[in-house]
């Protein structure tokens, strides 16, 4: 029996491997699609208001886009919020994640702001509800509140053509 297990514990990771293979680890199922953005008391960045989030999201179809001064990969992703925000009627939510207001202010003064409103969220605390792991992170939730896509990574123009703007288009029917 002693022969076999390296034989065994081989075939088990082989397996896993090979199971991996080709995977789009972007594209991780996302617990929270079919349900509720989740309805917490947050800070506007700007005029440091509170309200529910829902009350903003709420006969819109919005994209939040979870965002941070430190992302590399929120600065290459900009530019295409830029140009989803001209071009698309769906609301624009920014989510400053784990941030300074002064860091996020001045992000947003050098690459230009997209959003229609930012909640700032300096503790991670909606993240944390969201299940963030990453920014850029992208949802599209529709006019009920419900969150019907996740993206984890930058927006691309292939991403943007050929998955987000279909569903947006149909939810806003």
């Amino acid at each position: 029996m002693g022969k076999f297990l390296p034989l065994v514990i081989f075939v088990v990771l082989a397996w896993f491997l090979y199971n991996g293979l080709g995977r789009d680890t972007k594209k991780l199922p996302s617990p929270l699609i079919g349900k509720a953005f989740p309805n917490l008391e947050v800070e506007d960045f700007q005029t440091r208001e509170k309200y529910q989030l829902q009350s903003r999201l709420k006969n819109k179809v919005s994209l939040v886009n979870v965002w941070a001064s430190w992302c590399v990969t929120c600065r290459a992703e900009h530019q295409m919020l830029k140009k989803i925000a001209k071009v698309s009627s769906v609301q624009m939510v920014g989510v400053n994640y784990k941030d300074t207001k002064k860091e996020g202010k001045r992000f947003l003064e050098i690459l230009g702001n997209p959003f229609d409103f930012i909640v700032f969220d300096d503790k991670g605390k909606l993240g944390l509800e969201l299940g963030v792991y990453a920014t850029p992170e992208t949802f599209i939730v529709d006019k009920d509140g419900v969150i019907q896509f996740k993206r984890i990574g930058e927006i691309t123009p292939q991403i943007w053509q050929k998955q987000m703007l279909p569903l947006i288009d149909k939810l806003q029917k």
